[in-house]
Formats: C-alpha cells, structure tokens, sequence
C-alpha cells in the first residue's frame, strides 16, 4: 500500500525501497467496557453536528473534538531538512490530542502530528482536505506543498492537512526495536529455509510484544479513522475531504463506514477493496507483478548495452531467473567495502516487487542498475554500489528506517487475523509454485500477524454507499485492478477513473498523466462526480 518509500503496496516511490509489513504483540481479545455514549462515540456511527466541535459532546470525547490547536513551526532542529523545506513553503505544524482507548477516554494519551498549508483564495474557500499516503505506516507530514502543485488552481481553495497516523512519524513513536525494515521476505525453495522465515516472523512479533504490549492492541485502522474524525472537529470542520492513496483508499473507505455524514469529497487513488486487504498484503496480485516485471524486462532489452541484462525480454527473464537460482545457492555477496550486504533467496524476490511499483523510466533505470549488480554478484564479481542502491538495501535490511515496516505489521495484524498454522502457509506456497514460480513463495509467505494476538475490533464492513471517486491503473501491481473495481461495486455511487496501459501504483500527481489530474482536480472544484465512469490512456513514451 503505498508510502511514499514504496513500502507494502505504497505508490509514490520517491523515498525508497521494497515492502514492508510487520508483527508482533500480546493484546486481549476483547474491547473494554464502556459507557452506551462512548461506545457510540468511539464507534462512529452517527452522524455530524452543525459545528464540527461538539460531534462527541457528553460521551467523554469532547474534549478531543473541542480542543484548540496550537499552530507553530515545523522544524524539530538546526539539521530537520524536512521541517525547513515545510517552512520555506509557509506550512505550520501541530499535535492533536487523541485517546490511546477510544472506549476509555479518560486514561492515556497520544498525539497525532499534523500540518496544514492554508487556503489562500480565502472568498472561495471549499474547506479542509486531509492526506494519506498508504502503507500502512506512511507518513504524509510532508505532503501538502506537493499536493497544493498537483490540485493546479483548486489547491489555493483549500487548507491541506497532512498527518502522520498514530505511531507513524512525529506522531507518538512505536519503536520494537527490529533490525530490518521490512518483513515482506520470499520462503526461499526450500523447507529450511521456510523454517527460518517461521523463526523469523515469530521474532519480529515477539520483540513487539515485549516492548509495546500496552500499545499494539490499540493501533489498528479503526482508530486512526477515530483520529481522523477528532482532526476534523479539533479543525472546526463540518465535513472533511480526503485523498488516499493505496492503504489509503481503504482507510478513507473505513472512514466514510463509521462517520457517514462527515465526509465531503473523497478520492481514492489506487483503491484496494476490503476483502483484498489483509496479512499476506500482495497474495493475489501474482499475475500483475508478473506482467509488470515481463514488460520492464522488455524495457531494459532495448537498454543491453547500458544494463548487459540481455538482447530480448526473454533473455532478460532468463538472467532474473538465473540471479534467483544463484542466491538460493548460497547469498549473494552484494557491494564493496564499506557497503556489503548478503542476499539470499529470501530476500532478492522481495527487492524485485519492490522496483516494478513504477513504470516510469527512473524507476525503471533504478531496477535496470539493480538487476545489473546482481546479476555481477551472481557471477561471484561484486561491485561498488550506487549511493542510491546501498540506501535501499540499508532500508530493506537494517533497522536504519525499521519504524514504517514496524507500524504497518502492527496496524494490519490489529486489523485483521491471520492464519496461525505454518503448515497453511508452506502448503500455500509449494501450491503457488507452479504458477507464479518467482513471486508465489513471497505473496504465499508467513508474516508476524500469524504470532500476533487477535484483533479487539472485527474488519470494517461496508454497507454504507458513499459517493466516491476512485482512480485505478489497469497494470498497477500493488492494488490491482480487480481490486479497484471490486471497490466500485461497493460504493454503488461512486465513480471510476481507469487508466488504460500503466503498470504504476498511485496516479494522481503524481504519474504526470494530465487527463487523470484534470479529472481529478475537476472533482475538487465542483464537488460533483463524473456523471459516468472515465478512461484515460497513458501517453506514448
């Protein structure tokens, strides 16, 4: 989901690398008990009051939806580059207060961060619209200069909030203490190898918790759509509108099912159906990362005498395949000194879905000089590595940038059950194998939510329509297609955005596709959906 490090099925891949799920705590199974009010109000089932403050008035929640916000500077210190740039771009920062136990309002605390760049065209103000950029786990602080560029002449007519989920960000940390950044991890060929990823996982979920019991049962979906709802009453917002992005797409979805009536417009940008979003986050998705790994391989065949990967897409394929076949061998020496990594056969599928998100030519370029060093490696000759593929190789296998890969496993393993048994897994992924050789063992594989304690709320059900605009590449190899469209037969008054031909995950602002962003931003201005579904087609080159 997207973040913007290409995390789990994350769309713009502007800070990173693979994916990244995570595991691990010792929750009880049941919510506490509360009072009817509270319930009510940290359910999220009725509707907004007229002034957008007092929404939880007499249910203990009031003073979260009443609080005042105190607005201030971004930077953190002398060397925060992300606080200065959101300076330089007039963006102002603050924390909003939010129960740790929406059922039990009076105990601890968190804090949710959050920024906004105001609305300039102040006569024509439309209200406030709220970002998230998927993961689970990303953050989306740093969004709104970016995104006041892609809404072009509408942007000036909103105030745009970006925040950084609860435990995402600057907002109130979860720190596990892994040494990995991601737990997305092929089985390899083997049943050894297998038994080492159960190990693994289960280590992942353990560190959780040991570390943060009284947290894990309380991050979870749910609530940071609860944190939203406080956001959008602590802002004095009536209603609120939203744009998210993957993972995104399915929490604006939970949003507009527990706060029906709050909502205004809503884009969901590479949308992920309910049924589809789970623990093992790509399973499913096999066939498109395979046509969107085919198609890049077609790529880099008409660049051999830049990557020397092969004169033909199949030649290609035959040197991917050949580089999984050597790492299964014995881990891949990747580098020279002082950055050496190893890659076993774990570990290269994984690499590999996270470089075919984008089918843009630098992301392309970037896969092309990965597959090159690998390939070298391979052939036992390692070589010196880019500073931009020994970050992503840091990102994937230190703990360097470990808290997003953490607060996603935590977020969807308090969001959904997974199965406990590894014999379901294993025989999932020997099934797999026929079909989907090089990625069925990773989609297939077992994660941390296997060793996570069960989730205190049931998923989100949709039975509430909401009139939506959902945006969807027909290739995107994160939330599929299908998944796309499948959202759409929810929401029966929504309304779909398909581009024709694209292999990319997230659109909107971020593909450069002007048909996809016009029709968008159109739907900010006016507020009104398309009267039918609209196509568009990605530009030749």
């Amino acid at each position: 989901m997207r973040d913007r490090g290409g995390r789990g099925l994350g769309p713009a891949l502007r800070r990173a690398s693979a994916a990244g799920v995570a595991l691990a705590a010792c929750l009880t199974a049941t919510p506490a008990v509360a009072t009817a009010a509270a319930r009510s109000a940290a359910d999220g089932d009725g509707t907004a009051t007229t002034t957008g403050r007092d929404t939880a008035a007499g249910s203990g929640l009031d003073r979260y939806y009443r609080q005042r916000l105190a607005w201030g500077t971004c930077v953190k210190g002398p060397d925060d580059t992300m606080g200065h740039d959101l300076e330089k771009a007039g963006v102002q920062c603050a924390d909003v207060t939010v129960p740790l136990d929406y059922t039990a309002p009076g105990g601890r605390t968190i804090t949710v961060a959050i920024s906004r760049l105001k609305a300039t065209d102040t006569r024509h103000r439309i209200g406030s619209i709220l970002l998230n950029n998927g993961g689970p786990g990303g953050t989306a602080l740093d969004s709104p200069p970016h995104i006041r560029k892609a809404m072009k002449e509408v942007g000036p007519r909103y105030d745009i909030i970006g925040f950084d989920p609860r435990f995402v960000g600057r907002s109130t940390p979860l720190d596990c203490g892994w040494s990995v950044g991601t737990s997305i991890l092929a089985a390899g060929l083997s049943r050894a190898s297998f038994e080492r990823q159960v190990t693994f996982q289960k280590g992942l979920a353990d560190k959780c918790r040991a570390t943060n019991a009284s947290l894990l049962p309380h991050i979870s979906t749910r609530n940071t759509a609860r944190d939203m709802d406080v956001i959008r009453g602590a802002l004095g917002e009536r209603k609120i509108s939203y744009l998210g992005y993957s993972y995104g797409t399915y929490l604006g979805t939970v949003y507009t099912q527990m706060f029906p009536g709050r909502f205004d417009r809503t884009v969901l940008d590479g949308a992920l159906a309910p049924d589809d979003y789970g623990p093992r986050l790509l399973r499913g998705a096999e066939p498109e990362n395979e046509r969107a790994l085919s198609d890049w391989a077609a790529w880099a065949a008409r660049r051999n005498g830049t990557y020397g990967l092969g004169r033909t897409r199949a030649e290609v394929l035959a040197t991917v395949r050949s580089v999984v076949a050597a790492s299964v061998r014995g881990p891949l020496t990747v580098g020279t000194a002082p950055e050496v990594f190893r890659l076993d056969d774990t570990q290269v599928p994984s690499l590999l879905i996270g470089g075919i998100a984008d089918d843009g030519d630098a992301q392309r370029a970037a896969l092309g000089e990965q597959l090159s060093v690998l390939a070298k490696a391979a052939d036992g000759r390692p070589t010196r590595l880019s500073p931009q593929f020994a970050k992503a190789l840091r990102t994937m296998l230190t703990g360097e940038d470990a808290q997003s890969a953490m607060v996603q496993s935590a977020i969807i393993c308090g969001d959904k059950p997974a199965p406990r048994d590894p014999e379901r897994y294993w025989r999932d992924i020997e099934r797999s194998r026929a079909g989907h050789a090089l990625f069925g063992p990773l989609t297939n594989n077992i994660g941390p939510c296997a060793f996570w304690d069960r989730p205190r709320e049931e998923p989100t059900r949709v039975h509430r329509d909401a009139p939506a605009l959902i945006v969807a590449a027909t290739g995107d190899p994160r939330t599929t297609y299908k998944s796309s469209l499948a959202l759409h037969g929810l929401l029966p008054s929504s309304k779909l955005i398909t581009l024709k031909g694209a292999n990319r995950h997230a659109l909107y602002g971020e593909y450069g596709n002007a048909c996809v962003d016009g029709k968008v931003n159109r739907y900010l201005a006016t507020g009104k959906l398309p009267k039918g579904d609209q196509t568009c087609v990605k530009r030749a080159g």
